[in-house]
């Protein structure tokens, strides 16, 4: 048997970056992935949605329905 030994420090920054890692992986595993695709490919409805939200400033929603339009994924 291998033993390696490692300061206490050393050890729970590698074992922060692990559970960190198995996190992001989970989440990428998740089918409500939030770096999937989204379910509308309708460009006027997304526009409308991040409209009607009321966070978003106009000229980001302008940007954002330019580059929508420009999208092959979505319907023009």
């Amino acid at each position: 048997m291998d033993t390696i030994i490692l300061p206490k420090k050393i050890y729970s920054d590698l074992l922060e970056k692990a559970m960190r890692y198995q996190y992001v992986v989970s989440i990428l595993q998740n089918e409500d992935n939030v770096f999937g695709p989204p379910p509308v490919k309708s460009v006027q409805q997304l526009v409308k949605a991040f409209s009607s939200a009321g966070h978003y400033s106009k000229s980001f929603i302008a940007s954002l329905e330019k580059g929508l339009k420009r999208s092959n994924y979505f319907q023009k």
